[in-house]
């Protein structure tokens, strides 16, 4: 089992920036990868970011690139969602999540095991 905590949320004005938190708990040794996702109201869960533990390969869905960027701390076992030029469009509830085993696509909801409560960030215009 890997228990996830988010952290960071907030209100934010058009152009700020926020950083999120996930500090994972547990069997983090067999983590392969963390995952940020978000989901607005009325609107599915979608993928935002990944990073994998032990490589320096990161993905970022194509609306985010270039204003956030996911980070990791190994000894802390924690990573990180720096969001920047946010826009009233990133208001979601953001969600961490792990994968404990390979996977090629890490865009894929379906393919996460353990997720986080997510914390709320709201980008006011």
């Amino acid at each position: 089992q890997v228990q996830l905590v988010e952290s960071g949320g907030g209100l934010v004005q058009a152009g700020g920036s926020l950083r999120l938190s996930c500090a994972a708990s547990g069997r983090t040794f067999s983590m392969y990868a963390m995952g940020w996702f978000r989901q607005a109201p009325g609107k599915e869960r979608e993928f935002v970011a990944a990073s994998r533990w032990t490589s320096s390969r990161t993905n970022y869905t194509n609306s985010v690139k270039g204003r956030f960027i996911i980070s990791r701390d190994n000894a802390k076992n924690t990573v990180y969602l720096q969001m920047n030029s946010l826009k009233p469009e990133d208001t979601a509830v953001y969600y961490c999540a792990t994968l404990m085993n390979y996977y090629s696509d890490l865009s894929r909801l379906d393919a996460y095991d353990y997720w986080g409560r997510g914390t709320q960030v709201t980008v006011s215009s």
